[in-house]
C-alpha cells in the first residue's frame, strides 16, 4: 500500500482539495486498494473545522466526491506511517521538516514537483482564487499519480 499524505497551511483548503481530487483520480484508474490518501496541516489553527465552503465549491464545480472531515496537525508519527508527505508551498516544506525533525528518507514533495514544475500552490484563503488552486493542485495530482504508479510496478 503507497500511504499519500498532503498538507498545507491549515488544512481546509489546498490539502483537502489534493486529497478528494486524488481519492477520485486513484477510484478512476481503480487503484484504491493499493494507495491511501489522507490530508494535514502544519499550524493548529483550523484544528477540527470542515473544509473551507470555496473548496467545496470547486470540487462541487468538478463532480469530486468530497465527505465532510476535520482538519488535523501533522505529528512526528506521520513521517513514519506515510511515503509521500505533500506540501503546497516553501512554508509548508520548511514547517513539516520542522516538525518532523528534517527529512532523512527523502519523503517530503512540493505539490508542483511532480509535473516538473518548482512553483509554489497558491493558498486561496488569501487570494480568494479558488480555481487558480485547482488547476494547480490537479495538474500536480495526476503528475503524481502517473509518476508513482510507475515507480511502483
Amino acid at each position: 500500500m503507497i500511504k499519500i499524505l498532503f498538507v498545507c497551511h491549515g488544512n481546509i483548503c489546498r490539502s483537502p482539495m489534493a486529497e478528494f481530487i486524488m481519492k477520485d483520480l486513484v477510484e478512476k484508474a481503480n487503484l484504491e486498494q493499493e494507495i491511501e490518501i489522507a490530508s494535514a496541516a502544519t499550524s493548529t489553527e483550523e484544528i477540527g473545522n470542515d473544509i473551507h465552503y470555496g473548496t467545496k465549491g470547486i470540487l462541487n464545480k468538478y463532480n469530486i466526491p468530497f465527505s465532510r472531515r476535520g482538519a488535523r496537525q501533522i505529528t512526528k508519527a506521520d513521517y513514519g506511517y506515510y511515503d509521500y508527505l505533500v506540501g503546497m508551498d516553501t512554508a509548508n516544506i520548511r514547517n513539516m521538516n520542522q516538525i518532523f525533525g528534517g527529512d532523512p528518507e527523502k519523503k517530503i514533495y512540493k505539490m508542483l514537483s511532480f509535473a516538473g514544475i518548482n512553483r509554489d500552490v497558491a493558498d486561496p484563503w488569501y487570494t480568494g482564487n479558488f480555481e487558480e488552486t485547482y488547476q494547480d493542485v490537479i495538474t500536480g495530482c495526476k503528475a503524481m499519480l502517473q509518476q508513482i504508479t510507475i515507480d511502483n510496478r
